[in-house]
């Protein structure tokens, strides 16, 4: 594994090259034509066992004259999972690899513009098919742009050994964007963005059981259960996650970004509730410090918290009949996401400026490293999640 990892890592960095030569080559033939590549490679890991590598690559054209733009992107993610609540159902370690790729497109000859775009996630039992697009216009001196746009996605999740055709979940996404960028003075850029996201389809996941637990035994259930412990108290049998066939998420995000004399502050404010009943709120801050003419460093802090969905228990109960597991609750996760939750982050990240001295930033390195701590405050297996997050980057760019 570390050695396909190195090597798509290498990959990407010889197409960033390869690329560099191609816009060189189309540099006498069209002048105004830009070329961007990034060649990345970023790791997850966290104290639940979950690692993830993910290497990717990044390419674009553009003629800022013409106001057309066309981008590409691939991403491999390599994912080796023990968490906790995969070992407490008596599954093995598993690893898999999922395969992204997008591509995108857009034109804004003048004040008014569009774009369209579409993505492919694959894993071995899980595709993702989506299209988009997009509409923007600048008004008031290009002080005030609007924005619109939807887009569409085509789930299939199943089990990896199983043809989708035998067994499957099938669920839909509609996503409507709807964007205001406001100039207010030079330095000063506020943004406000709101999202209607609609879910229709079986989300549950193929491989998620849910313990049960009869009537006098569920409340004695302690926070972070061990599954052995889980296994003692629990009611024979297994039955499958089971969560609502629709869902409708509304999210309001504002954003302001402020240029000082040698730094930049950014600051957002994300409110998120949708119909399960879960509400939640995103809090996130950077401040971006000019080192010299080359170097960039911020520190990042981020907090999320958010409450259950309606139908979250901890311990669900049912009762055992002669035939198995009876009066079972409808609706039913194992999902901790779903749960009452509260993460904070904290890092930072540099960008160093490495092209010519003519135009320096043609050639930049980027760095992140981010550390988190989530606090599961209604969930079984686990209490707190502790994850650390790296990422390096080279881009270029060629006109």
């Amino acid at each position: 594994m570390r050695a396909n990892k190195l090597g798509l890592l290498l990959g990407g960095l010889a197409l960033v090259m390869f690329l560099g030569g191609s816009a060189r080559a189309d540099d006498s033939h069209h002048g105004t034509t830009i070329v961007h590549t990034k060649a990345e490679t970023s790791t997850y890991a966290d104290s639940d066992a979950v690692a993830v590598v993910s290497p990717g690559v990044e390419a674009s054209i553009e003629d800022p004259l013409s106001g057309w733009s066309v981008t590409g992107t691939y991403m491999v993610d390599i994912v080796s999972a023990a968490s906790v609540d995969i070992v407490s159902t008596a599954s093995p370690h598993w690893s898999e690899v999922r395969h992204a790729a997008t591509l995108s497109a857009k034109y804004k000859p003048h004040l008014f513009g569009g774009g369209v775009s579409a993505a492919i996630s694959r894993e071995p039992d899980y595709l993702s098919l989506s299209a988009g697009g997009n509409v923007s216009l600048e008004l008031d001196d290009k002080n005030v742009v609007p924005l619109l746009g939807y887009s569409y996605t085509h789930n299939t999740a199943g089990r990896k050994t199983t043809p989708f055709s035998v067994y499957s979940h099938v669920y839909s996404t509609h996503t409507i964007n709807g964007a205001l960028e406001l100039v207010l003075d030079p330095s000063t850029l506020v943004t406000f963005v709101s999202d209607v996201i609609l879910e229709r389809g079986n989300q549950s996941k193929p491989y998620r059981y849910v313990p049960l637990f009869a009537q006098d035994v569920a409340p004695s259930v302690p926070l972070g259960a061990t599954g052995d412990l889980v296994n003692q108290l629990r009611l024979p049998g297994k039955i499958i996650e089971n969560l609502p066939l629709s869902r409708n998420r509304f999210a309001l995000t504002a954003r302001l970004a402020q240029r000082l004399s040698a730094s930049t502050f950014i600051v957002s404010e994300r409110g998120y509730v949708d119909d399960w009943g879960q509400k939640a709120s995103t809090t996130d801050m950077r401040f971006v410090v000019d080192v010299g003419k080359r170097f960039f460093l911020w520190p990042h802090l981020r907090l999320d918290v958010q409450s259950a969905v309606s139908f979250w228990k901890r311990a669900y109960i049912g009762q055992l009949g002669p035939g198995g597991l009876v009066n079972v609750p409808a609706l039913r996760t194992g999902d901790r996401e779903l749960g009452p939750l509260l993460t904070t982050t904290f890092g930072g990240g540099f960008r160093w400026n490495i092209g010519p001295s003519l135009r320096p930033a043609d050639v930049g390195l980027v760095f992140l490293a981010e550390g988190a701590e989530t606090n599961y405050r209604d969930a079984l297996f686990i209490k707190n999640r502790l994850s650390g997050f790296s990422a390096l980057e080279l881009e270029a760019t060629f006109q």
